[in-house]
C-alpha cells in the first residue's frame, strides 16, 4: 500500500514552501513582537540575516499578503513593515513552535514573547 501524500496539493507542503526556510518565520516573529519595524530595525533584530535574504523575504511576505509596508520617507524610499491580518493569524503557529522548541530543544520564551502571545 502506498501511503505517500500528493505534495502538490498538500497543505503542509504548501505552507512550508511559503514559510519553511530559515529566515521567514524569524522576520514574522520580529514583526509580531514589535508591531511595526523599518528594514534597518529588522536587519538588526533578526540576528545574522544577510541583507539580500531580508529583502527577498520581505518581498515574498508582502506579495503573499502576510506583511504590509508603508512609505515613511520618499527620498530615498524607506518603508515601515507590519503584519497584516493574514500575518497576525500566524501567531498561534509561532506560539506552538516556540513552546515545542522550549520543551524539547531547550531555551526559554522571553518575557516580551510571552506578552505578545497573549495579544
Amino acid at each position: 500500500m502506498n501511503s505517500s501524500v500528493d505534495t502538490s496539493n498538500c497543505a503542509v507542503a504548501k505552507t512550508l514552501a511559503m514559510l519553511g526556510d530559515r529566515w521567514t518565520l524569524l522576520v514574522v516573529r520580529e514583526l509580531m513582537l514589535n508591531r511595526r519595524l523599518t528594514y534597518k530595525a529588522l536587519s538588526e533584530n533578526v540576528d545574522g540575516i544577510p541583507t539580500n535574504i531580508l529583502s527577498d523575504r520581505l518581498k515574498k511576505l508582502v506579495d503573499h499578503g502576510l506583511v504590509g509596508k508603508e512609505l515613511y520617507n520618499k527620498r530615498p524610499p524607506r518603508y515601515d513593515y507590519s503584519l497584516t491580518k493574514k500575518g497576525i493569524s500566524l501567531r498561534p503557529v509561532l506560539i506552538a513552535l516556540a513552546e515545542w522548541g522550549a520543551e524539547y530543544l531547550g531555551g526559554e520564551l522571553p518575557p516580551k514573547y510571552r506578552q505578545a502571545t497573549k495579544a
